[in-house]
């Protein structure tokens, strides 16, 4: 264990951004064509899009870029288009919880531009949730469900594996992903976290196909290669931290109290935007 430790980098301590603070802040993501970057408060009932704060009169629990000023987002219910400039929501499609006490989490797209969301009991009662799928063309689509605590969402450089947490089980899994038809398949563990250092929670992936964890109570963010095995952290100066992304190689990472960046020697893609598939070279 000693000569493990030795090899994992320490990149840094986390700053605060000036004038940020959050009840719940979530859900980072860099919104590249817009450049700026985009985070929720999901206490607050607050979306942050650069320097605009829209008040959503409900839980804002996730965000991803769309078209122009419009973003998607995962209110407690529903998915949902918001207008930054002008602060409209127009509700899009419901989320069957069936059952009450219930909302969104985290969520993100993939390659393809298909929403990828999760949901949890409040209470977090164990396998209430599931993980949902929202297609351009306004379907949704179950594909996991008996979760606790959907959590962090992101897939590999190559597009054919996908990540994931449910928090409770103190791991990130990693699944096969079919980038054709947005299903995935043979889901194992990828990385465990002792409970004693946080529980896991929002992730990104890197260019080079490492995975950031954002550990929950362990105030830090733990990066870990490809293989699973830690290689390195990011201190942050708030206990609970909730989930990070990338702006080139600038890391966002949000906490229950606000937003902290750092500048990493890593780089990591934008978010992608719903309804459109990545652009390849």
């Amino acid at each position: 264990m000693s000569g493990q430790a030795s090899t994992v980098k320490s990149l840094g301590t986390a700053e605060r951004v000036p004038g940020t603070r959050a009840l719940l802040g979530e859900g980072p993501r860099w919104d590249v064509e817009a450049g700026r970057l985009l985070w929720v408060d999901i206490d607050g009932g607050v979306l942050h899009a650069g320097d605009r704060t829209i008040e959503a009169g409900a839980k804002v629990c996730a965000v991803a870029p769309w078209e122009g000023d419009t973003v998607l987002v995962a209110l407690a219910d529903a998915l949902a288009g918001v207008d930054v400039s002008t602060g409209s929501v127009r509700r899009l499609a419901d989320i069957p919880h069936g059952r009450a006490g219930m909302r969104c989490n985290d969520a993100a797209c993939d390659p393809a531009g298909r929403f990828f969301v999760g949901t949890m009991a409040e209470d977090e009662t164990p396998g209430a949730g599931a993980l949902y799928r929202y297609d351009p063309d306004g379907s949704l689509r179950t594909l996991l469900t008996d979760i606790t605590l959907s959590n962090g969402l992101g897939w590999d450089p190559s597009g054919r594996l996908m990540y994931y947490i449910d928090s409770p089980t103190q791991r990130v899994d990693v699944l096969d992903f079919d980038a054709a038809s947005g299903t995935i398949s043979n889901r194992r563990p990828f990385a465990a976290i002792p409970e004693s250092d946080g529980i896991p929670d929002g992730l990104a992936v890197d260019d080079d196909g490492g995975v950031w964890v954002a550990l929950h109570g362990g105030g830090e963010v733990r990066r870990f290669a490809a293989d699973g095995s830690l290689a390195a952290r990011v201190a942050v100066p708030a206990a609970k931290v909730t989930a990070c992304c990338f702006a080139g190689r600038r890391l966002f990472v949000t906490t229950r109290g606000g937003l902290f960046a750092l500048d990493v020697p890593y780089s990591g893609p934008p978010a992608q935007p719903f309804g459109r598939p990545r652009v390849t070279a």
